[in-house]
């Protein structure tokens, strides 16, 4: 497709054909219908019998059927140079702005697309000091209006020389072909549904025009920023789209709530104290979660927006992209410094206890930072190009200390979020380009119990290296478990971290310490102790810190912890072989 091709062309004669050829699926419906009531209601109830009978009758129906799936190819064919249509007109559109803005900001465009101007600031025909950055842009928008031309022609070419095969041999007659023929095309037409794996879901999405891609990017921003297959870019897309949606959905059901009730009956009295109003305290809960989300929400477009210290708004580098927004729950997250899609070295970092949606467009966006970083420095120091993509993942409910204190000793979470993040992970794989990235998931807190729980689903977990810090338990015994070899297992503790020093529930049963002892003897709340020798993971270096602070330094907040974020950086960037060991206790 060339820049003539396109701007010349005369769209309104694929509409006339898919009119001709609406006009003859009309006509020959009628016919069918005609035929039906002529010939086989006629036959079906004549007191003919007998063996010629039933063949007629046989053949008949047989004949009905042929009939009937003509007529749906004849349907899917003007569908077909419908969808076309609109899809040549949109890119021709794009091309002819493309070429009035170039025009009106003084540059010359080639037949083959190659941008000229006039550079001497006395010439009337001046284009300016940003010439080169508009021509950069207009070219840009040129190329993507031919290739978005070029697709819609090579979809059309597809789908017509099918249907001409179809009615060629005569399988265009046949209903298993046609009923393929719909099923396809309402695949096309329909987002696949919750659960489908990731590599259907990207083999869908490459079969969309980019017309279809966009319209339901704008349509359904929602579905498609959440959709584990979908590329990286193309979710981030969605995802500010719906984050917006969000923010004014929040902001809106707060302003109909009403004003605030008064929070106390006037006479009622229990022991000599006020009552609370009934109506205080239904309007105060639905305040309050409205609330939490709407701050949640805000301090994610906050980052993205470039008002928060650290990066992330336009222009930052890396790039911070949004995989995942949601308000299911606690409310879901998903950001990501560098594109994963691009990347030669993908972590994934899924966070702990009291991890929230606010903290995630803040202190644990530069969580992620700081990996990012790191894994630079290591890539750097091995005079390698660094290509990273770090992503910190809230996509489930962490446990909190507050309200729900009790989560936190349970699985139930972890099962949930290690479903979730096994199938975003194979999202990763479905989506990058290339050749495959080296990929390490990393678990913090009761979130290495979650990375734990994700190895264990169908398939495995797909990554090459795991990282677990400050851990309870994964839920299992040995590294070897965990699915990818034990000798890719690293793992740091702090000496004096108290989630990492948790005893098992059975501590508090008389007797079972001395049984467990046994038994046991690094047996943790969610199993066996990651960091001790039995377990069999490789362990590196972490400052021993104190009670208070050093469950929150593996990853170099307030530049503390030691050698632990370095060596984290050492085995996202593919070289774990490097990190500074420290003996399994």
């Amino acid at each position: 497709m060339d820049i003539k091709t396109l701007y010349d062309a005369n769209i309104i004669n694929i509409t006339i054909a898919k009119n001709a050829f609406d006009t003859l699926y009309s006509a020959f419906g009628r016919h069918i219908e005609s035929w039906q009531h002529e010939v086989a209601d006629r036959l079906a109830n004549s007191h003919w019998t007998g063996t010629a009978s039933d063949h007629a009758q046989a053949r008949i129906r047989f004949l009905g059927t042929e009939l009937q799936s003509a007529h749906s190819e004849l349907d899917l064919v003007g569908k077909a140079l419908a969808k076309a249509a609109e899809q040549f007109a949109l890119a021709q559109s794009h091309l002819v702005y493309a070429l009035d803005d170039a025009k009106a900001a003084k540059l010359n465009v080639a037949p083959d697309g190659t941008i000229t101007w006039d550079k001497e600031p006395t010439s009337a025909n001046y284009a300016g000091a940003g010439a080169e950055t508009t021509a950069i842009a207009i070219s840009n928008r040129i190329t993507a209006a031919l290739n978005e031309a070029d697709h819609a022609d090579q979809e059309l070419s597809a789908r017509l020389n099918h249907f001409a095969t179809n009615a060629s041999n005569g399988t265009g007659l046949d209903a298993a072909t046609v009923a393929q023929d719909l099923a396809a095309q309402t695949g096309r037409e329909q987002i696949p549904p919750a659960g489908t794996e990731p590599a259907g879901v990207k083999k869908w999405w490459d079969g969309l025009t980019d017309t279809e891609q966009q319209k339901f990017i704008h349509e359904h921003p929602d579905q498609i920023g959440n959709l584990d297959g979908v590329p990286a870019a193309v979710r981030d897309q969605a995802n500010r789209v719906n984050l917006r949606n969000l923010i004014k959905d929040r902001e809106t059901q707060l302003a109909n709530l009403g004003p605030e009730p008064t929070r106390y009956l006037s006479v009622a009295e229990t022991n000599g104290g006020p009552v609370e109003n009934p109506d205080y305290t239904e309007w105060k809960r639905k305040h309050d979660a409205l609330q939490e989300k709407l701050t949640g929400f805000r301090s994610i477009q906050k980052r993205l927006d470039g008002e928060f210290e650290g990066g992330g708004g336009p222009g930052s580098e890396p790039p911070l992209l949004l995989l995942g927004i949601g308000d299911q729950g606690q409310g879901r997250a998903i950001l990501s410094w560098g594109d994963p899609d691009k990347a030669r070295n993908v972590s994934s970092m899924v966070p702990g206890l009291n991890s929230t949606l606010a903290g995630a467009g803040n202190g644990d966006a530069m969580t992620a930072k700081r990996i990012y970083q790191s894994a630079e420095s290591s890539a750097q120091a091995n005079s390698e190009t660094p290509s990273i993509a770090s992503v910190f993942w809230l996509g489930y409910d962490a446990p909190q200390l507050e309200g729900t204190g009790s989560s936190v000793l349970m699985q139930d979470r972890a099962e949930e979020g290690g479903a979730a993040y096994n199938k975003f992970l194979h999202g990763l794989r479905a989506t990058h380009e290339g050749a495959p990235a080296h990929m390490t998931a990393q678990g913090h807190s009761y979130c290495s119990l979650v990375v734990g729980k994700a190895t264990q689903q169908p398939g495995g977990l797909p990554v090459d290296d795991i990282v677990l810090v400050g851990s309870p338990g994964v839920g299992v015994d040995k590294a070897s478990q965990l699915g990818i070899g034990a000798d890719h297992v690293y793992v740091g503790t702090a000496k004096y971290d108290p989630v990492a020093m948790a005893p098992a529930p059975g501590m508090f049963v008389p007797g079972w310490a001395a049984y467990e002892a046994i038994t046991n003897p690094d047996g943790l709340w969610h199993g066996t102790d990651p960091a001790s020798q039995g377990f069999g993971a490789q362990r590196f270096s972490v400052a021993d810190g104190s009670v208070t602070d050093s469950h929150d330094n593996y990853f170099g907040k307030d530049h503390k912890g030691g050698d632990s974020l370095p060596n984290i950086g050492k085995i996202v960037s593919g070289h774990g072989n490097t990190i500074t060991r420290e003996d399994p206790r």
